[in-house]
């Protein structure tokens, strides 16, 4: 399992921002509604796992140990 690099008001906002956009896409519908909803998977999935691949490769770790 990786390690912890997204801390706990990085992972709020990454879920709050990720299932707004998710859940918005689904109501709008249509193509650019699939788009938002698949857009906002990225900080849905980051925010619950605790690990942003792009945090891995930039060495950024806000997640206090």
């Amino acid at each position: 399992m990786k390690s912890c690099n997204v801390g706990s008001g990085d992972r709020l906002a990454r879920v709050l921002t990720g299932s707004g956009l998710l859940l918005g896409g689904i109501l709008m519908g249509g193509a650019w509604g699939w788009v938002m909803a698949v857009v906002g998977l990225v900080p849905l999935i980051t925010g619950l796992t605790g690990n942003c691949p792009a945090y891995s490769l930039l060495r950024i770790n806000t997640c206090k140990k």
